[in-house]
């Protein structure tokens, strides 16, 4: 397994984690699947000994239920893993039960840190954006719970690159703590992360941590094109996340990895997640599995290598248009970029 600096810290983490949103769900959220607490025991135990050293889970998974089952299932193993939560989503009807002030965050980690069974929480992650909170109130509490040791590092998840941009600045002027990760939505099928995202979090030493890495189970290598759709699958109850814009274009993606992963003997899903792990930026991958079987296949990624023709078969097939100013970028400022700006326009040099 491989360990990779989280941003700019000195945390290790693994690239590859377990993601927590299956266990024991309720709800809207069980079809994503349902890990009993036996279940999640077991994967856990499985990822340590594959050498994940971190999981990842929210307040808002099941309302809670996810974080007390990983509470329960990592009791006498919380010193082998780096614990990450979030917060901002609906705990309640109140009208302060949600989004990012001071009172929510500090109210929620409190609650977070008793549901999980541990005095820490190693990265606590703002789960989406608040737009009615200021930044400085935001900032300020999630400053306050690292600096009474309640939280150890701070992340966001989903901003938009203006957003994090503005955290940022913010934390710099003001002597804050950093937001030194960004959990994202970044797939093969799904590249927009590539525009900004990426980019920025290059220049400004904000690691990557992506979320459904294999699209909701698109890119998984079960669906292809003019075929049944399994049942009893997310697709197959038409649960939107992610949404797919060019159903042709995506089944070309599959086609790619299915050919690929049939000459490596590998599954599809592995090839989508090792071409994860080498786009730049990209320091640890969410594995959300609904099945001890499925988690498995995907820790199998860490072994994975793919040759450069390999990739560049998945870059082609995958490969998104440039908008403005970035397709003038790339004719006009070719001479004069730095990493952040090849991350994007570097590919595009060659094809």
């Amino acid at each position: 397994m491989e360990y990779r600096l989280l941003g700019r810290s000195g945390l290790k983490i693994s690239v590859l984690g377990l993601g927590t949103a299956t266990f024991n769900t309720k709800g809207g959220l069980a079809v994503w699947g349902n890990v009993d607490l036996a279940g999640a025991k077991r994967m856990i135990d499985s990822c340590i000994d594959a050498g994940v050293n971190w999981i990842d889970t929210s307040n808002a998974y099941s309302t809670g239920v996810s974080e007390e089952t990983c509470g329960a299932a990592m009791a006498g193993k919380r010193n082998a893993l780096v614990v990450m939560t979030k917060v901002r989503f609906p705990m309640g009807d109140g009208p302060n039960d949600r989004g990012l002030s001071r009172h929510h965050i500090v109210a929620q980690c409190e609650a977070s840190l008793k549901r999980l069974k541990t005095d820490w929480i190693d990265l606590y992650q703002v789960h989406e954006w608040d737009g009615l909170t200021p930044l400085e109130e935001t900032l300020e509490a999630l400053d306050t719970l690292v600096r009474t040791g309640k939280v150890r590092y701070i992340g966001c998840s989903n901003y938009s690159a203006w957003h994090l941009m503005k955290a940022l600045s913010i934390s710099e002027r003001d002597g804050r703590e950093r937001f030194i990760s960004q959990q994202i939505h970044y797939t093969l099928e799904a590249r927009e992360a590539e525009y900004e995202l990426v980019p920025l979090g290059i220049d400004q030493g904000v690691g990557i941590l992506v979320w459904s890495p294999l699209a909701g189970g698109w890119l998984s290598g079960k669906y292809r094109r003019n075929q049944p759709v399994p049942e009893g699958t997310r697709v197959a109850q038409k649960f939107p996340e992610p949404p797919i814009y060019n159903q042709e274009r995506l089944y070309d993606i599959i086609e790619v990895l299915v050919a690929i992963g049939g000459a490596k003997k590998v599954s599809a899903a592995q090839v989508a997640l090792a071409w994860l792990l080498g786009r730049p930026g990209v320091c640890g991958i969410v594995l959300g599995a609904r099945t001890e079987a499925q988690l498995a296949d995907n820790l199998g990624a860490a072994k994975i290598t793919l040759t450069a023709e390999e990739r560049a078969r998945l870059d082609k097939v995958s490969m998104p248009n440039l908008l403005y100013p970035y397709w003038h970028q790339l004719w006009t400022a070719k001479d004069r970029l730095g990493a952040a700006d090849l991350a994007l326009l570097g590919q595009h040099m060659t094809t």
